[in-house]
Parts: C-alpha cells; sequence; structure tokens
C-alpha cells in the first residue's frame, strides 16, 4: 500500500494532496497551533466514509519529507469513536514508549483513540468501497 507524506513530524507546516492515486500533488494546507507528533498524511485513492476523504495514515520513526510516497504494510489502526480511523505504518514493538504514546495523546479523549493491530488495519481497509484502491499495484 502507498501512501503520501502531508505533514512532517515535528513541524507545524501541514499540506495536503490533490488528485487520484496515480497522480498528484501535495499542496500548502495551513499553519497548525502543535507540531506533529508523527508523519501524518494519506493514502491516495482510498475513500474513508467517516469524512469522505482519503484514509489518513502515520509513519512512526524518524522525520519524513512532505511529498514522500511510502509503500509498506499497515503495521496497526487508529481507531476512532468518529471513524475517522488513522492507518498507522512502522514497528509497533519498536515505537510503543514513544511515537504511540505520543499518537494516542494527541486525540482529545471524546475521540475514543484505541489502537488496534495489523489484521484490524487490513479487515477495516478490505472493508472500504474503493475501487481505485483496489487497482494492481497494490
Amino acid at each position: 500500500m502507498t501512501g503520501v507524506v502531508e505533514w512532517t513530524r515535528g513541524t507545524v507546516e501541514r499540506f495536503v494532496w490533490r488528485g487520484s492515486r496515480a497522480e498528484g500533488e501535495v499542496l500548502p494546507y495551513r499553519q497548525e497551533p502543535w507540531a506533529a507528533p508523527v508523519n501524518y498524511g494519506c493514502l491516495p485513492g482510498t475513500r474513508n466514509p467517516a469524512d469522505g476523504s482519503e484514509v489518513d495514515a502515520v509513519w512512526l520513526g524518524e522525520a519524513l519529507a512532505v511529498g514522500t510516497h511510502v509503500r509498506a504494510v499497515p503495521a496497526g489502526l487508529l481507531r476512532l469513536t468518529d471513524g475517522d480511523h488513522k492507518v498507522i505504518f512502522g514497528d509497533l514493538e519498536e515505537h510503543h514508549g514513544g511515537d504511540l504514546l505520543a499518537l494516542l495523546a494527541w486525540f482529545a479523549p471524546e475521540r475514543g483513540a484505541e489502537l488496534l493491530g495489523p489484521q484490524e488495519a487490513a479487515a477495516w481497509l478490505a472493508s472500504l468501497d474503493n475501487t481505485e484502491d483496489r487497482a494492481p499495484d497494490r
């Protein structure tokens, strides 16, 4: 699965992906009041029914430049009560004490952030009606 970084860990400048899975660009979006605790972005070509936007993704570990395309297997799912779940990439065990705790703390308690494993991430992604995401290059 391929995602694109829209917001680099440790920065306040946020960008947004515009385009399809095959073609698109990252454009300036806004400046946030707090720096991102992880690399944040999306999975172009997938749609989250909770908000109609591309599925959100986070990459644990070192900072990645905005616009970086990352191909990886989902390691987990950050489940939120409002359905705006985030797919997590990176080694969950390696980052359990730092990145994951910061990620969970980033969301207000009423959003009910809960960390689930790779099977739940795969099942949720498979449940989405995303014909573009089912392209052969996946």
